[in-house]
């Protein structure tokens, strides 16, 4: 390894500050590495986990609030509330963290939006009703406050991820990191099956003791997130934040070598020379307006965005309302509380191994070979087919044969997670400058939500116009629009495999800390 000089006088800032990029672009892969990943990926395991399980519970509190007087379900409108209410708070924790985690730093926000996280699944697992608000009005503020920490995770863990990747390895770092969200939808339906067995006799004695079983699902949520809090308090600053941000190149430096030689933030760092609040570019909003006002970066951030709100329409729409799905493979409702919703939650196990899971690990093997923008291209193209086939052959689908269906339905979530699911959270994390790195992911993670938002208000105002689950097949036609749309916009963002993050950023970075970083490459 080449050691990278700090004294002034040897060589100025600026080849220095390359010089530290360089070492940290071509790093050897490493402990620190995995240990990014991991610590990141317990997260989105977490946040999975919790925004999932709220579509089985929900049927859970059905049984338990509305036995007798709705038919053992939720009105449409509780459950639209409970399962909205945190992509809601999540939208707007994405925004929010984004910008922080540009202002702040990474370090000092990174474990914050775990400790709302826990708090927030901790007080919704306690949820009752009173005489002052009830059982419903509790879980959506605990589900919106939940949203905001989960909204938080998603630029803080992908801009972490990947300003301490290697060039080589970030397309795959960050996709691993993504696909523990595979993981923690199952792990809520593999939760919520063992407690349901657990308590079988005790539910068909009394349905009530359902209220136990949902509490406990819930409640589960908050253990990974305690055990990853500790090390995301203690991760160091990236080395970029201090350099392009704080705008201590010497500091920065320093904390490269050390990260690259121990995997480790190098401690306090004193450093009283002018030269050390150096002239790189600052964030501002007249900066955030004259860089993104230039089409060439403001273009990348529309498409960024749109294609995550075009994706989270059909991915929410559909996830947290896959009950017409399991009626289509047999497991439809059952006069016996307990068995329907066995029925339910193998239901979702299935759905989920046959085609989620894998989806998002042959993007974590592929990324690196294929690169983002084909798979992005070819997931919204082969959705756009899948939704259209789906939509305008439902009837004589469904009618004529259920295994047709659920191929085409696990094929839909496969290139769903071998796809834009995956890409879209990864690209906003490499294609923008280090000081709005975070706000780019964060609006376009936000814009996504924006479409989750719409499309599960949409969806249960809409699919039993007619009837139960009448209209289902033209929301799966409004999904194949999307899908397509996403596709268009997908050719407004560049390619990022092999190339760094300063390369990506647009910027001049052989004049950077002297301010010339505004003139084109």
């Amino acid at each position: 390894m080449t050691s990278i000089p700090l004294d002034n006088t040897y060589v100025d800032l600026d080849e220095r500050r390359r010089a530290a990029l360089s070492e940290i672009d071509n790093a050897k892969f490493g402990w620190f590495h995995i240990r990014a990943c991991i610590v990141s990926g317990i997260g989105f395991f977490t946040d999975s986990y919790d925004l999932f399980a709220i579509n089985l519970v929900a049927v859970m509190l059905g049984y338990v609030y509305y036995g007798e007087s709705n038919k053992s379900k939720l009105p449409s409108n509780v459950d639209t509330a409970v399962k909205v209410a945190a992509s809601v708070g999540t939208m707007v924790g994405q925004f929010l963290f984004g910008y922080l985690a540009d202002r702040y730093g990474r370090k000092k926000m990174y474990g914050i939006e775990l400790i709302i996280i826990i708090v927030a699944t901790i007080g919704q697992s306690l949820a009752a009703n009173s005489p002052a608000m009830s059982v419903w009005a509790c879980i959506v503020f605990w589900r919106i406050l939940l949203g905001l920490g989960i909204g938080g995770d998603y630029p803080l863990s992908a801009v972490i991820t990947s300003e301490f990747a290697t060039t080589n390895r970030r397309g795959a770092m960050m996709a691993a990191v993504f696909a523990m969200q595979g993981f923690g939808i199952l792990a809520a339906a593999v939760v919520a099956l063992i407690i349901l067995v657990a308590y079988q006799s005790a539910i068909q004695a009394n349905i009530n003791a359902l209220d136990q079983v949902w509490r406990i699902v819930i409640g589960l949520g908050c253990v990974p997130a305690v055990a990853a809090l500790y090390f995301r308090l203690t991760i160091p600053e990236t080395p970029r934040f201090t350099m392009d941000v704080e705008r201590k190149i010497n500091k920065g430096v320093q904390d490269a070598t050390a990260f690259i030689e121990r995997g480790a933030a190098s401690g306090n760092y004193s450093e009283t020379e002018a030269l050390e609040q150096s002239d790189v570019p600052k964030a501002s909003w007249s900066d955030f307006k004259a860089y993104f006002g230039k089409w060439e970066n403001g273009k990348v951030l529309f498409g960024t965005a749109y294609s995550w709100f075009a994706l989270d329409v059909a991915w929410y729409g559909l996830g947290l309302n896959n009950s017409f799905v399991l009626a289509a493979i047999g497991f439809a409702s059952d006069p016996d509380p307990y068995t329907a919703l066995f029925k339910t939650i193998v239901g979702n196990i299935i759905i989920n191994l046959l085609g989620s899971v894998p989806g998002y690990w042959i993007t974590v093997f592929t990324v690196e070979k294929l690169g983002r923008k084909p798979i992005q291209l070819f997931g919204f193209g082969m959705l756009t087919v899948l939704f259209i086939i789906l939509g305008f052959g439902y009837t004589a689908i469904t009618n004529y044969s259920s295994v047709l269906f659920i191929v085409l339905f696990t094929l839909a979530q496969l290139f769903f997670n071998f796809g834009p699911n995956s890409t879209t959270f990864i690209v906003p994390g490499e294609v923008f400058p280090t000081r709005y790195r975070s706000t780019g992911h964060g609006i376009s993670a936000a814009s996504g939500k924006f479409g989750a938002i719409l499309a599960q208000v949409g969806f249960g105002l809409l699919k039993d116009i007619g009837g139960t689950n009448a209209w289902i097949d033209h929301l799966l036609q409004l999904f194949a629009l999307f899908m397509f749309t996403g596709f268009l916009s997908t050719f407004l963002i560049p390619e990022t495999k092999g190339r760094s993050l300063e390369d990506l950023s647009g910027e001049n970075q052989t004049d950077f800390v002297r301010g010339g970083a505004g003139k084109a490459q």
